[in-house]
């Protein structure tokens, strides 16, 4: 097991250490603009992904939006979005975010976007911006997660032949018309031993951006584990929740967005305020949670950890007392964290110590949940892929 669980790290080290991981971000952020209650003197910091959540928070009226991520290629996705909203108008910049293929955009890179990147985004761009003009394959078939998801997509339509059945429930008036073409059309072929197979491989979940820890967490506190699991969110989205709005799925099922379902920075009101100067707000930092307090000047009110203490809590315990003891140092008055987990609970919370005045305390003392606000946001959660949702403001 020593020799299995060293191998999942490897593959999983490879995967995130070497490519785009996210296309586009699969949090929420029509929960967290509730949870956290943004006010005009907030400083943000929020894990980067693939930086659509970065623009939605600074949308949302906060002092500035630090987004902070080990991986410069999620960087340098933020920053050619950054770009793209300063250079292009905004008809260009929908084809190349909204529909993910813009044809000639080698030039438009070369000529508006190039020389409004850092160095190293512009080493990366260099190298895929061929990736936005491509006839077969949209942007958000890029990326680990990409990949995915257009293997998914030919599974639903060569395999299984269910693109009739999808885009119906993309276009259905009602969550009962969503439910009744899961239940009566989709979910017995959709689920079949090839696709359950395929979901509980690590490899499949380390495309997916799921490490062994996480994985470990759902399925030791899932009833019927990480399959049945994966099933249960997959229902809720198709069946429970209305798909009308739900860009984070369309996206995955299409390989676009429309201009009716996308996110908050790709509608054209939101565009203009952002190029007006709020995106000014928002700094991108190529480095650790723990790596960016320390060096940060200044204090942080709002914190959006993502999923990542998940990754964090099994082989890298000392590295997640490190990084709240960076959080603690650099907490502002009124601190509000939110944070996700793939499990059901994350109790490894609760072994946490830092050090507070001279002497080791729990970091769980100095937390206030609001579980209820929590549990009455995480149902209504669009993505709907995590076990749990968190939000906690930090008593000093």
């Amino acid at each position: 097991m020593a020799l299995f669980d060293w191998v999942n790290r490897k593959v999983f080290t490879a995967v995130h250490g070497n490519n785009l991981v996210y296309n586009t971000c699969w949090e929420d952020p029509r929960l967290d603009r509730v949870a956290l209650d943004f006010g005009p003197d907030d400083n943000v910091l929020v894990i980067t992904s693939a930086g659509c959540n970065a623009l939605d928070y600074a949308l949302a009226g906060p002092n500035h939006v630090h987004a902070v991520d080990m991986n410069f290629r999620q960087n340098a996705l933020l920053d050619l979005k950054i770009a793209g909203i300063k250079n292009l108008d905004f008809d260009t910049f929908f084809k190349m975010f909204g529909e993910g293929r813009l044809p000639g955009v080698q030039n438009v890179y070369q000529d508006q976007l190039r020389d409004a990147l850092p160095a190293m985004s512009q080493q990366f761009w260099d190298k895929k911006i061929g990736w936005f003009d491509n006839r077969r394959k949209t942007f958000y078939d890029r990326g680990t997660s990409g990949t995915f998801a257009r293997l998914v997509r030919i599974y639903n339509k060569y395999m299984i032949k269910a693109t009739k059945q999808l885009d119906e429930m993309l276009e259905a008036d009602t969550v009962e018309q969503q439910k009744q073409i899961y239940d009566g059309q989709l979910k017995k072929k959709f689920w079949s031993g090839v696709m359950k197979f395929a979901m509980n491989r690590d490899t499949t979940m380390s495309m997916l951006g799921v490490p062994k820890a996480q994985r470990h967490q759902i399925d030791t506190q899932y009833p019927g584990g990480l399959v049945k699991f994966i099933q249960d969110c997959v229902e809720s989205v198709f069946a429970k929740l209305p798909l009308k709005d739900n860009y984070f799925w369309r996206v995955y099922i299409k390989g676009s967005y429309t201009r009716d379902c996308c996110p908050e920075y790709l509608k054209e009101e939101n565009f203009n305020l952002l190029k007006s100067g709020v995106v000014d707000k928002i700094t991108t930092h190529t480095n650790s949670v723990e790596g960016f307090l320390k060096e940060h000047d200044g204090k942080i009110s709002r914190f959006i950890l993502l999923d990542h203490m998940d990754w964090l809590s099994t082989n890298f315990f000392p590295l997640l007392e490190s990084e709240w003891q960076a959080i603690y140092d650099t907490a502002a008055p009124d601190t509000r964290l939110i944070w996700r987990s793939g499990g059901l609970r994350t109790d490894f919370i609760d072994e946490v110590h830092i050090n507070r005045d001279g002497q080791r305390t729990k970091i769980a003392s100095m937390l206030e949940y609001n579980s209820e606000l929590a549990d009455e946001l995480h149902v209504k959660d669009r993505v709907h892929t995590y076990g749990s949702f968190f939000i906690a403001d930090l008593k000093a």
